[in-house]
């Protein structure tokens, strides 16, 4: 019986607020975070777990989508849409999100792969260069 990627994703948030922002299983050692975005077509609200990486005060994401040919829907949508929620651990905290280029999306990419080698496997299987998100907090007003 195969489940969605919807479905999927489902379970890993409940387990991921049911503990704290930990979940097992495959992404046992990988931390992760809760994107909520806004659907750049639909405008739906959206919720997707992403691997990050913390840059100093910053969240960093991976459009990886596992070395598919094309971009995550999450990417369109944070393109459309760059202020946003996350979930980390316990927190909610307001983020607005933006693309890294040259040097320092390098610099975040290599150290992604030093942490988690399949993201090197991801990009290796496409064409596309995986975009490298920054989450950066936004003060509450």
């Amino acid at each position: 019986m195969s489940t969605s990627p919807a479905d999927f994703n489902a379970r890993i948030i409940d387990e991921f607020r049911a503990n704290g922002g930990h979940v097992g299983g495959m992404f046992e050692s990988m931390p992760l975070l809760l994107l909520h975005h806004t659907g750049a077509k639909s405008g739906k609200s959206r919720i997707n777990p992403v691997a990050y990486q913390r840059d100093g005060g910053r969240y960093v994401i991976f459009a990886s989508k596992a070395g598919a040919p094309t971009n995550p829907d999450w990417y369109h949508n944070l393109k459309a849409h760059p202020k946003v929620t996350i979930e980390v651990g316990t927190e909610t905290v307001d983020v607005l999100a933006s693309e890294a280029a040259g040097e320092e999306r390098e610099r975040l990419m290599r150290a992604q792969v030093e942490r988690s080698a399949q993201f090197a496997e991801y990009q290796q299987k496409t064409d596309r260069a995986i975009p490298v998100i920054l989450l950066t907090p936004t003060e509450a007003s």
